[in-house]
């Protein structure tokens, strides 16, 4: 069982834009069933964690919600759940929800959907596994960062999924 980061991320080094857009991910080519492409990963997926600003996010620019992983939106408001969901309000210190994540995931691994912060503080509390990175083949200037802290990785992967390059790192430390 690991704790993943799987993300998207500019080649300057952002996930969403300064007002937390992913339509430039949108505009990008890349093969679903291609190399380090989603559908592998996110079938040894049990649970998810994910920061308000990503769920909300979800919420409003998604027609249905696709995950069928239990989840974990940490946020100190209160939360809209759509009907029939397995979504989990946590806050406070990380290792508390992951416990709980890890029983949920059942032997899968654990997925931190975004945001970098909430990646961080996993980081901080030494959790984090593997970070899995797709790097697409534009800048934004600024927005929110891929990942706010000192974290020394290794290169474990990396393939061409037609305009991304995609990376597995393992985390050495935090």
């Amino acid at each position: 069982m690991l704790t993943q980061y799987y993300t998207a991320c500019s080649l300057d080094g952002f996930i969403a834009t300064a007002d937390h857009s992913l339509e430039w991910l949108f505009r990008q080519d890349i093969d679903e069933e291609g190399p380090m492409s989603y559908s592998g990963f996110g079938s040894r997926k049990g649970a998810l964690a994910m920061g308000r600003t990503t769920y909300e996010w979800i919420l409003e620019h998604e027609e249905a919600w696709e995950f069928t992983s239990p989840t974990w939106v940490f946020t100190h408001r209160e939360l809209e759940v759509p009907d029939g969901r397995k979504v989990t309000r946590a806050q406070g210190d990380v290792r508390m929800a992951h416990a709980e994540m890890v029983e949920a995931a059942e032997g899968k691994n654990v997925w931190i959907v975004g945001g970098g912060d909430l990646v961080g503080q996993f980081a901080d509390a030494g959790l984090l596994d593997e970070m899995w990175v797709q790097y697409a083949p534009v800048t934004l200037g600024s927005g929110a960062p891929l990942l706010p802290r000192a974290l020394d990785l290794k290169l474990e992967e990396v393939a061409r999924n037609r305009d991304f390059i995609c990376g597995r790192f393992s985390v050495v430390s935090g």
